[in-house]
């Protein structure tokens, strides 16, 4: 891998040797916050909406990081400066900035013994995890494991403590390899996946689930607004999996592929069987608002 710069704890070094101590408590504990951003031509993609997220996330779990909201902004556009130069043959980046509780014994839940560990380092998008996706669509697995309810851990929260997701995938992959994990919340609802929110297409209207289970997802936010410039009806509201199956089309937002088509659902298909034309009227919408061509960059720079 090429020697990419991050910022970690207030120090820029090569990101291979940012090292975490094993008792951080971000490691012991998933007490740890994040967000994700990604560039277009090398520009950054609504940072702002996605710091202030992080500084939501970092004030519900009562984590100080040391530096203000516009500082981690500017450190993370700094970031994007300084590994420009590495940017011409991957394409464009991701920008992750995570903020750990610190050091503290497992013992001690609810408090650190040492200062917050703070890290901004920006990665290669992996094209290759979705590129062919956009011409045929990602397959989908309604999982057993649920979404946490909010009475236990609020998915506004963008965070680690994610055992829940890796299991749902799992499972997901077992049913349908490649297939990506569809949560449901306790009471049954449609509510988000492992990294994404997920949408349905029923008679020319967006559904999707509120955000009562879900996180506040920054591309969900830019499907309303392509949706509203589009004069496309959105419903926010509880939907079931009946919803899905019998759905004209279905797909997913996030920030690395924007938009991508879901054509199968729990190997049944969905609508067609391909991506349907309101998930390819946003995904143009999206290409002309960042004068970029999403799927043609992601065909080109996939391995």
């Amino acid at each position: 891998m090429d020697d990419y710069i991050a910022y970690y704890n207030g120090e820029w070094i090569p990101y291979n040797e940012v090292r975490i101590h094993p008792q951080d408590r971000g490691f012991t504990l998933g007490d740890v916050v994040f967000d994700v951003e990604r560039t277009f031509n090398g520009k950054s993609f609504r940072m702002r909406q996605h710091i202030d997220r992080l500084y939501r996330s970092l004030k519900y779990v009562r984590i100080d990081p040391g530096i203000t909201a516009d500082s981690m902004l500017d450190l993370s556009e700094e970031a994007i400066s300084r590994n420009e130069h590495l940017r011409g043959p991957v394409g464009d980046y991701r920008i992750n900035q995570w903020v750990t509780r610190g050091i503290g014994g497992a013992g001690n839940i609810g408090l650190g013994d040492g200062s917050p560990a703070v890290c901004i380092n920006v990665l290669p998008l992996d094209f290759t995890r979705y590129a062919r996706a956009y011409e045929n669509g990602q397959h989908g697995v309604i999982s057993k494991t649920r979404s946490y309810p909010p009475e236990a851990l609020d998915a506004k929260i963008k965070h680690h403590s994610r055992m829940n997701f890796n299991l749902a995938a799992l499972e997901a992959n077992d049913l349908d390899p490649g297939a990506w994990a569809l949560l449901l919340d306790m009471e049954g609802n449609l509510s988000e996946g492992t990294g994404y929110n997920y949408f349905l297409v029923k008679d020319g209207v967006i559904r999707t689930s509120t955000d009562n289970a879900i996180l506040q997802g920054v591309s969900r936010g830019m499907v309303f607004d392509l949706a509203h410039q589009l004069d496309i009806p959105v419903v926010e509201e509880n939907l079931q999996p009946y919803d899905l199956y019998t759905a004209d089309e279905a797909f997913f937002a996030s920030t690395s592929y924007c938009v991508l088509p879901m054509t199968v659902v729990d190997k049944r298909p969905v609508g067609d069987g391909i991506p349907g034309p309101i998930t390819n009227q946003l995904l143009a919408a999206w290409s002309e608002s960042v004068g970029l061509d999403i799927v043609d960059q992601a065909i080109k720079h996939a391995k």
